[in-house]
């Protein structure tokens, strides 16, 4: 039994079992308000392994401040009496809503985005939930959803018998093999079956919530626990005419059984159901954010095998596969993996279920191309993900001359065999180009830029200048040639004063001749931003860039990182990093970029994760080891920063920005001598060549120095260095912001 009075909190009156505890009403007499307290009965208290399930509860919750969680206040131990203090949420669950029957669809989009809300947080802190159940959701008085019970959370996972519950875990120390975890009525299929879970099992326990909802019974159901649980990973729950298509098309997706099939994460369920609550609300389209997390069939088009005699004919196999994705970009309700992660297979001994897996796609277009002469051979099969079976295959034999008609057949093709609605007679965009001398060229230019090394890109720039030397009126090769000069403009390569300019005219040029080009119109955004620092004009371009491209991944990155960081609209840019990652899952730069802006937002924790799976992708990325290395500092882990940073350095060669951030670390950690030996030589070669300004500015921002710090970055502005769009948002420079010279600094960039 509890007593009247525990600490400073009076007992007011049983509200009934919570988990693992039972829970009460009590009243704070040290702030003078009512609390809920969870209180462990020593009976339970008794075994170790309740015991830490109790107190994984409190830190898991108390991990997460967001207003769909309930906050903890306190844990603790009075009289062998383990408790938990939390706050009072006045209000029902949502389990006694359900009895009273169906709700209506504005309630059931109203509670439903506020839990994708709050599991969306949890998720990002690591954390996931495993007995989301309409039991665990409470609404207050106010119609705010509260998620409660986190005693299952995957963290450091315990034990649990009892009626309608067993349990499983993945942790060792706490758990035995081949145990179940969590209610059975919404329990996701890996949970059932003992697997290894991700945030993708609180989506598919989401949709068992909202079906529930819905139709006021449950999804699953069964006369005992193992009929429910064969249901869980047998059967479909028959659908709810009364939901409307759009909801039963989220719901449906929620409890696919394979993960992989499902949303990939909690965001895009969230940014779902606001779309359709939005449409509900307002009659109108749904928002520009609904390609992202399209309800529909998904494709990965893999990079087309060269079985040309000539080798170097692989930029027209890569050319071929990515014209078709750029084709398939345009059908409605068709979700399209980009080329930098459909491409990233290349060489990899995988089958089409593990691809396929890896892009969360339900469809893997592959072939080969055989260029010999005038006269070219394409095969082509389409597979489907679930069983990798064929779905269609054919060849085609052409002349060089019918390959835009050929792009468009193999297009057409899939589409027909995905069942999907075209738009107009065919997929494919605009034609750019008659010439297929001029084409050629163009994919030569487009294959050595994505390589990226300094000689590919030089090679880059002079196959887009004999694109347009063949056809002056190519708006897809003067694209090419301005994102030429922004990409050696941003790596340093070429002083953003000569390279800026001249990015803008080409592209003018290629906006003059089709306005319609998403590319362009972001090269363009980019112009304003980093050189003109015109911010408005930015924003008017990127507006146009979403509404042409909504879900074109290289349009959300640019956005996120030249627009929104600047703007300091960190979630925001979290979010529309999210996004292109939902189109290109494996890319590194957007991996590594997801990294920079949770800690430019100051989520250093999960920023670490962040650049941990980065670097688990390619070990030997060395923008992600820099950008650990500053994360680490914020964490006042210099010894592991340094070792970061330095590995850095080793991988990069002579890149000054890597440099500078190992100086700047040394600097900060007590190393000034050789902060400063670093220092001496970039100052040296800055005399001669253009350096990014802002790679010195930080050095001297570790050691200190205050005036050269402000000197570099005044340098930085008057040289257009792309980086000291950084600075308003970068935590290393707190050191420098109380300093009067810091707003002047930001109204030159017309960031006040």
């Amino acid at each position: 039994m509890v007593g009247e009075r525990l600490l400073h909190y009076q007992i007011r009156e049983k509200l009934g079992e919570g988990g693992m505890g039972v829970v009460y009403k009590a009243f704070d007499t040290q702030l003078d308000r009512s609390v809920a307290i969870k209180i462990l009965p020593p009976e339970k208290a008794a075994r170790p392994d309740r015991k830490q399930r109790f107190i994984q509860e409190a830190k898991a919750a108390s991990a997460l401040n967001h207003p769909n969680i309930v906050t903890i206040h306190q844990i603790g131990c009075e009289d062998g009496c383990d408790f938990i203090v939390m706050e009072f949420v006045e209000g029902e669950t949502l389990d006694r809503l359900i009895a009273r029957g169906p709700l209506r669809l504005k309630e059931v989009l109203h509670y439903g985005v506020q839990i994708a809300a709050g599991l969306e947080r949890a998720h990002a802190a690591a954390i996931v939930h495993r007995d989301l159940k309409p039991a665990n959701l409470m609404v207050t008085t106010q119609g705010l959803v509260k998620i409660l019970d986190f005693g299952l959370a995957k963290l450091n996972e315990a034990l649990t018998a009892g009626s309608g519950e067993a349990t499983v875990s993945q942790a060792a120390p706490l758990t035995e093999a081949g145990m179940v975890m969590g209610t059975y009525a919404y329990m996701s299929p890996e949970q059932a079956q003992a697997r290894q879970v991700d945030g993708r099992s609180d989506i598919f326990s989401l949709g068992a919530v909202l079906y529930e909802l819905i139709a006021g019974r449950r999804a699953f159901q069964g006369p005992s626990n193992l009929a429910i649980l064969t249901a869980v990973l047998r059967d479909d729950p028959p659908p709810v005419a009364e939901a409307g298509s759009e909801l039963q098309e989220i719901v449906a997706r929620c409890l696919r059984k394979e993960p992989a099939q499902r949303f990939p994460q909690m965001l895009d369920v969230r940014l779902a159901l606001e779309d359709l609550r939005s449409l509900q609300s307002t009659s109108v389209a749904a928002s520009r954010r609904i390609p992202a997390v399209e309800i529909a069939p998904s494709i990965a088009v893999l990079p087309f095998t060269n079985l040309s005699p000539d080798k170097e004919n692989e930029y027209f196999s890569d050319g071929l596969a990515e014209e078709i994705i750029n084709a398939l970009a345009n059908v409605p309700g068709l979700r399209v993996t980009a080329r930098t992660s459909a491409f990233s297979f290349r060489g990899k001994d995988l089958d089409i279920r593990g691809i396929a897996g890896k892009l969360n796609v339900s469809t893997v277009l592959e072939g080969s191309v055989r260029k010999a002469g005038q006269r070219v051979r394409v095969t082509a099969q389409l597979s489907n993900a679930a069983d990798g079976y064929q779905i269609w295959s054919d060849r085609f034999d052409r002349e060089m001359t019918d390959i835009f008609d050929l792009q468009d057949e193999i297009s057409q093709a899939i589409v027909a065999r995905l069942r999907l609605k075209l738009v107009g007679e065919r997929p494919a965009g605009k034609r750019q180009t008659a010439s297929i001398e001029a084409y050629s060229a163009y994919l030569k230019g487009r294959y050595h830029r994505y390589r990226f090394t300094r000689a590919d890109l030089m090679k880059s720039k002079e196959y887009f200048q004999q694109a347009i030397a063949l056809e002056s009126d190519y708006a897809l090769a003067h694209a090419g040639m301005g994102d030429f000069y922004w990409t050696i403009g941003g790596l340093g390569l070429l002083a953003p004063r000569e390279a800026m300019p001249q990015a803008r005219a080409a592209a003018e040029r290629a906006l003059a001749l089709d306005d319609s080009l998403a590319e362009a119109h972001a090269l363009l955004a980019l112009v304003y931003a980093v050189y003109d620092y015109h911010w408005d004009e930015a924003a008017r371009e990127f507006r146009r860039v979403l509404d042409l491209d909504p879900a074109g991944p290289l349009g959300r990155f640019r956005h996120a990182m030249f627009y929104l960081r600047p703007m300091r609209r960190m979630d925001e840019a979290i979010a529309d990093m999210r996004l292109a990652l939902d189109n290109d899952p494996l890319s590194l730069l957007y991996q590594v970029n997801l990294g920079n802006l949770l800690y430019f937002a100051r989520r250093y924790r999960e920023a670490v994760e962040q650049f941990g799976r980065t670097l688990e992708m390619d070990p030997n990325y060395y923008v992600a080891h820099a950008m650990l290395g500053a994360a680490q500092v914020q964490q006042g882990r210099m010894v592991e920063a340094i070792e970061s940073a330095s590995r850095a350095q080793s991988l990069a060669g002579e890149n000054p920005l890597v440099a500078g951030g190992l100086a700047a670390f040394l600097g900060v950690a007590g190393g000034r001598e050789p902060a400063r030996v670093i220092l001496s030589r970039m100052e040296a070669a800055a005399a001669g060549a253009y350096v990014p300004a802002t790679s010195i500015a930080c050095v001297h921002a570790g050691l200190g120095d205050l005036d050269q710090t402000y000197a570099w970055l005044d340098r930085a502005v008057a040289e257009r260095d792309p980086i000291v769009l950084t600075v308003p948002t970068d935590p290393f420079y707190d050191r420098i912001r109380a300093d009067a010279r810091y707003g002047p600094l930001l109204r030159k960039m017309g960031l006040t």
